[in-house]
């Protein structure tokens, strides 16, 4: 090659070489871009994975969310027995139940053959030898809407007073309504199970004949509330009396499907303040503002046993005596020896929480005033020798999904174990907040029966009445009875709580 083409030639891979440098620079560049994607992506499975795996054993996630798609359900907890798994059915020691023999029947009927003898003889004119044998059948009857029509006279007086006859208990303005037994159904079934309107008209009218209009039904809610106004005053102010009072919230869909500005959900939450005798319900927001017109403003002297949800511990409602929900705890501590699956101190704390928990109950079982000091104080240093291992173990902040959570709750049951423990002490103060719970799970129940409700004053109006039943079924009364006796306008009063 001559000298000039030489030159040409070395220029060109120069150029080529350049060019080739630039482009391993710029894929070294893609490779760092996508080794970071791939970083991002996977923090971001390994939360989701994470979150999928939380349920009401490892979290404070409800019972009702195990089953939701995607979700790891809660392991199978072995239990006493030598560590074998729980049997179906009735528990060793449960009450039981069964269909008992009376002495009083409200209804004798004798039996005897009919027909012919194969000698030819009707068994009619047999002897009677006695009974043979006996059955008692337990049956309801058969319901069909009855029309009474009542003539309200009037009388005169001798002195010259007329008087008029009153109309019949439950009975509305104009010439023809629904009895109050029927109107007691209509909203027994739409509060009590749910039924939304439409299909409670079709249950009315295929049990009973009778074929009320949507509205009618419907509108009952409200009057009903409006019946049971004063009685659930009276439930919220006899709560502010307890001793210890369970709160809790949850979600509703309620209203427009579209959320208000600046929300992510289109949903208001329920609020139930409640005790082994009383319920009180308030829709509202998780807001300061509804907390705020809820019965804790009212409390005075009561612990509130609760999750932890922030506005409990707002100073703008007061300064309250608290109970950390140990079922929540314990759901957290669980979690932790998920995340922390070779460390000793989450089994050590669960533990030891879980058996004070365990001996309160045995101790109220046996009518005793408190625990033993003994096991108290043991179990006690447990808990406390567990919690103080747990922050020496998670001192460095870490990367991974649920570290920051565990250092958390460690940190709440360092500084705030008078109100993780206060239970230990005071056996009138329950270790978990389950009876609101309980008194909440129907409101879940009604999400998966009949989705989103329209009326936000309907569904206040719905849990009024909820509130009111379940105070009196807590009393001991039965519901369509309460129901029955509001409409005809004897409204149930809770009595007076027993002296200490």
């Amino acid at each position: 090659m001559s000298r000039d083409a030489l030159i040409a030639l070395v220029g060109a891979q120069a150029e080529r070489i350049a060019v080739r440098d630039g482009q391993i620079t710029a894929m070294a560049g893609r490779v760092a871009e996508l080794v970071e994607a791939n970083e991002v992506l996977a923090g971001k499975l390994a939360r989701l994975e994470h979150l999928l795996s939380r349920n009401s054993k490892n979290s404070s996630s409800p019972p009702s969310k195990d089953d939701d798609p995607g979700r790891t359900p809660p392991r199978e907890t072995k239990r006493g027995g030598g560590g074998l798994k729980r049997s179906k059915g009735k528990q060793p020691g449960a009450p039981g139940s069964h269909l008992a023999w009376t002495d009083t029947p409200d209804e004798r009927a004798d039996r005897f053959p009919e027909g012919r003898c194969e000698c030819g003889d009707d068994l009619a004119g047999a002897r009677d030898l006695g009974v043979a044998d006996r059955y008692q059948q337990h049956e309801v009857p058969r319901m069909a809407v009855k029309v009474t029509q009542y003539d309200q006279h009037q009388v005169v007086c001798g002195c010259g007073r007329v008087h008029t006859a009153t109309r019949p208990e439950g009975a509305r303005s104009g010439i023809v309504g629904y009895g109050p037994n029927l109107q007691a159904f209509a909203v027994y079934l739409m509060v009590v199970h749910f039924i939304p309107a439409h299909r409670c008209v079709a249950l009315l009218q295929s049990l009973t004949g009778a074929v009320p209009s949507v509205g009618f039904v419907h509108g009952m809610l409200t009057r009903v509330a409006g019946l049971l106004g004063e009685t659930d005053k009276r439930i919220r102010a006899l709560i502010t009396r307890e001793h210890a009072v369970s709160c809790d919230e949850t979600p509703l869909r309620v209203g427009p499907e579209t959320p208000k500005p600046g929300r992510k959900k289109a949903e208001k939450y329920l609020l139930v303040a409640a005790t082994d005798l009383y319920t009180h319900y308030l829709l509202g927001d998780r807001d300061l503002d509804t907390f705020k017109a809820f019965v804790l403003t009212e409390l005075t002297g009561s612990v509130i046993v609760h999750d932890r949800y922030q506005n409990y511990d707002s100073p703008e409602l007061g300064h309250f005596v608290h109970q950390l929900c140990c079922r929540h705890l314990l759901g957290d501590t669980n979690g932790a020896a998920e995340v922390y699956p070779d460390a000793h101190w989450p089994t050590q704390i669960t533990d030891a929480l879980r058996e004070l928990v365990h001996q309160t109950n045995l101790a109220r079982e046996q009518g005793r005033d408190a625990i033993d000091d003994t096991i108290r104080t043991e179990l006690i240093t447990r808990f406390r020798h567990g919690v103080r291992v747990g922050l020496s173990d998670t001192a460095s902040p870490g990367t991974r999904p649920g570290e920051r959570k565990a250092r958390l709750l460690l940190q709440v049951l360092r500084d705030r174990e008078a109100d993780v423990l206060r239970f230990t002490h005071d056996l009138k103060v329950p270790p978990t907040s389950n009876q609101a719970e309980r008194d909440l799970r129907p409101s879940e129940v009604q999400q998966n029966t009949s989705g989103r409700l329209t009326s936000e004053k309907c569904t206040q109006d719905r849990y009024t009445i909820r509130g009111v039943l379940s105070t009196a079924t807590k009393h001991g009364l039965n519901m369509m009875t309460v129901l029955h006796d509001a409409i005809v306008g004897r409204p149930w009063m809770p009595p007076d709580p027993a002296p200490a």
